[in-house]
């Protein structure tokens, strides 16, 4: 089975190591510390900002503009008790969920989130540090408290290892999940025994010169027995998950399935 990416992981903070939980702990200590001084005599409360929102320490990620980190940056709670950061755009009923693969962030999927958005999707684009199943849930819990309605989950190489199995767990369940590039498995993740109880459509897609994902494609798709729809699509050329929807009809395919699915 597949256990890595084409090329390495830029360096991370640990998982263990929820960077924005602490500075938002410190932010949180000052405040309370500021109210016990004021003059009055009286109680102060403090109305603490849900994690959920767009948070005053915006995270640009790297690429985004000061205004994009300000109203598209959001973070929320996964159940491994990590601090998931996201870019979050759009405000339809379907919700897609992005995930990266391990040779980028969040930054690959942001001009295609906000594209998508545009179409009228709820796009929650996640930039991935540590867990990723847990990271997906996570993002599919947020979307539908925003009221989202449908959920597709679309992941590149270790990302659609991580949509693919989370798609396993989640409930209620998906209504379709995209994989471009996947290795069968990838770290902790293993795709192979969750795709054979998949039942929502499934859509494969992987370069025929993109050894060995193209395989894995194949591998996955064919395990695939269940899914309402079992797409495998393999396209020419050498491109890497989601370098592959640089090709206008490659991506036009993936939109396709989405509209399908989504609408």
């Amino acid at each position: 089975m597949l256990t890595a990416d084409r090329f390495p992981a830029r360096l991370r903070p640990p998982a263990g190591a929820p960077v924005r939980a602490v500075a938002a702990a410190g932010l949180a200590v000052s405040f309370l510390l500021l109210a016990g001084c004021g003059g009055g005599g009286g109680s102060a409360e403090a109305t603490a900002v849900p994690s959920s929102s767009p948070t005053a320490t915006a995270d640009d990620f790297g690429c985004l503009s000061p205004e994009q980190a300000r109203t598209n940056s959001v973070t929320f709670p996964s159940s491994s008790g990590q601090d998931v950061a996201a870019f979050a755009d759009g405000t339809g009923h379907t919700a897609l969920i992005l995930t990266h693969q391990a040779d980028g962030d969040v930054c690959q999927w942001v001009p295609h989130a906000m594209e998508l958005a545009k179409d009228g999707y709820r796009v929650v684009a996640v930039d991935s540090v540590g867990d990723d199943v847990a990271e997906v849930t996570a993002a599919v819990t947020w979307a539908r408290a925003k009221g989202a309605t449908k959920v597709l989950l679309v992941g590149a190489s270790k990302g659609g290892t991580a949509v693919l199995e989370a798609a396993g767990s989640i409930t209620p369940p998906v209504d379709g999940v995209v994989s471009l590039s996947a290795p069968t498995s990838y770290g902790a993740m293993d795709a192979a025994p969750v795709v054979p109880r998949l039942t929502m459509p499934v859509f494969y897609m992987a370069s025929d010169l993109d050894s060995p994902f193209a395989d894995a494609a194949k591998e996955l798709s064919k395990s695939t027995k269940k899914a309402k729809e079992n797409d495998l699509t393999i396209v020419d050329g050498t491109n890497h998950g989601v370098s592959m929807l640089n090709d206008a009809t490659n991506y036009t395919k993936v939109k396709d399935f989405l509209k399908k699915y989504g609408s």
